[in-house]
């Protein structure tokens, strides 16, 4: 029996990096869009294991059946090692993740997120989808600029003018702590879909997937794996709270 689709039913291509908060983002965008498409970078970033992570997450998500097999469309993969060549970064190098003198982290990747939505935009266009989802938050972040509500919208306003095209960006967890996505997993796909996120999607940023923890695996010592291990373990304080009801 097909799963009827949702009253604002209509074409998406979600921002799928393999990481914990995009792939909350796809089950988010699963949940209210009748054809779902992904789009992943390969900018040459360190952790270029969660490239790999993609197809399993897509292939268990297919396996669940029910909506998740019915619109979830094809994969884009996106060349972009250019980027990560004129970076110099340590999500791009073999460097020191610390703070800059700039106040920013050293694995800000300067354009980043504007690069991947104007590509991600150019395929939308393609594909005819009005909508484009990304995981970003300025909830719990590393205080990278292209992740603000702001540099978000104005990137809609941009891509809509540059397209004569209307594109709406969604941003389901940008008001989100990591604990309330957490939250948010098990709210939208149970508790299979947490063990999902838990089990199958990478955030630490030095690639570590032999290191096994409670909340996954990484090297724990990264910016991404302390994020990671303090929302799980708020998380487990708080499981019911997954954050506000207003979602963009």
């Amino acid at each position: 029996m097909t799963t009827p689709a949702p009253s604002d039913a209509g074409r998406a291509l979600v921002l799928f990096s393999g990481g914990q908060d995009s792939t909350v983002a796809l089950a988010w965008a699963l949940e209210r869009f009748a054809s779902v498409e992904t789009i992943g970078f390969d900018y040459g970033q360190r952790h270029s294991v969660e490239l790999e992570c993609r197809p399993a997450i897509r292939a268990a998500l297919l396996a669940r059946g029910g909506r998740y097999a019915e619109r979830l469309g094809p994969d884009h993969l996106v060349d972009l090692k250019s980027l990560g060549a004129i970076s110099e970064t340590a999500l791009t190098r073999d460097s020191e993740i610390a703070f800059s003198e700039s106040g920013l982290p050293t694995t800000f990747v300067p354009g980043r997120n504007l690069i991947f939505l104007s590509f991600a935009a150019a395929v939308a266009y393609r594909r005819h989808a009005k909508h484009i989802v990304l995981g970003v938050c300025e909830t719990d972040y590393s205080g990278y600029p292209d992740c603000r509500d702001d540099t978000i919208k104005a990137m809609q306003v941009a891509l809509g003018l540059g397209l004569d095209r209307r594109l709406v960006l969604h941003t389901p967890l940008m008001w989100r702590d990591k604990a309330q996505t957490f939250a948010l997993a098990k709210a939208l796909g149970g508790q299979d879909f947490l063990d999902l996120v838990i089990e199958q999607s990478h955030s630490c940023y030095l690639g570590d997937r032999r290191t096994r923890h409670d909340w996954g695996y990484g090297c724990g010592a990264c910016p991404a794996c302390d994020l990671r291990a303090k929302g799980y373990a708020a998380y487990l304080v708080s499981p019911e709270d997954s954050g506000p009801s207003h979602e963009s």
